[in-house]
């Protein structure tokens, strides 16, 4: 199970889950290339855990993509596993949403990922192998009110993970995909610690919102030699958040 000298490449590493999975890889022994839009915040991560690697990454940019990618792949020595955690959200009525912020949130959130899965198992079908894990959502499963854009986003990724896993087999190329449900961080913490927020802990059987740690073990079956025989599959790490009544 372990990921002692595996070389992985984690997008949205600037904050939040996607700089906690980061540290979390690194101390299980990964050489990880940390890759986000925010240079200062990527150094400063590095600052901390000198196993992380910052490289500068912008998922709606094709070019970034494939730049990022070389530097990752280079800096490591190849390339091993990814963690496909670039995304952004959008709240509000899905009628006072315009058209730009729609393509925003479906440019990062789903053609990002497949920017980057696609790049990413270039450089591992000539390596022989290897194992991407996408971010998705359990508002891939279901609905919300007011994040109609996100919540499709992470359904499409849903998909886009059985679809890659099922063409990229062949090439040794794992895919599967993580979808967390309600976990604070600094971006929804307000949110969540409110009383809408509070209120919604009646829909999780298990009382509680989640915890970026609640993501580690999950995430190194995933990218690990244990779950070398898992690929096409959407893991909810969500305190039984969709196994709720109707």
């Amino acid at each position: 199970m372990s990921l002692r000298s595996c070389k992985i490449f984690v997008t949205g590493a600037s904050s939040g889950i996607g700089a906690h999975l980061a540290r979390a890889l690194a101390r299980r022994g990964a050489a990880v290339a940390a890759g986000a839009r925010r240079a200062e915040a990527l150094a400063d991560l590095a600052a901390v855990e000198p196993r992380i690697t910052p490289v500068k990454l912008d998922v709606t940019d094709p070019g970034s993509v494939r730049s990022g990618v070389a530097a990752a792949a280079e800096a490591l020595g190849g390339l091993d596993g990814l963690v496909n955690n670039a995304g952004i959200a959008w709240g509000g009525r899905a009628l006072d949403m315009a058209e730009d912020d729609w393509a925003r949130v479906i440019d990062t959130n789903l053609s990002g990922v497949f920017r980057v899965a696609q790049a990413a198992a270039r450089v591992m079908a000539e390596d022989g192998g290897g194992s991407i894990v996408n971010t998705a959502s359990v508002l891939g499963f279901g609905t919300g009110t007011g994040v109609a854009a996100y919540a499709a986003s992470k359904a499409a990724v849903v998909h886009l993970t059985r679809n890659l896993a099922l063409e990229w087999a062949r090439h040794g190329v794992r895919v599967n995909a993580l979808a967390p449900g309600y976990i604070p961080t600094e971006i929804n913490r307000g949110f969540l610690e409110g009383e809408a927020g509070q209120a919604m802990l009646k829909d999780i059987p298990m009382r509680r919102f989640g915890r970026p740690e609640d993501l580690e073990a999950p995430l190194e079956l995933l990218l690990g030699p244990g779950g070398a025989y898992i690929t096409g599959v959407t893991l909810p790490v969500d305190g039984g958040h969709l196994c709720r009544p109707l």
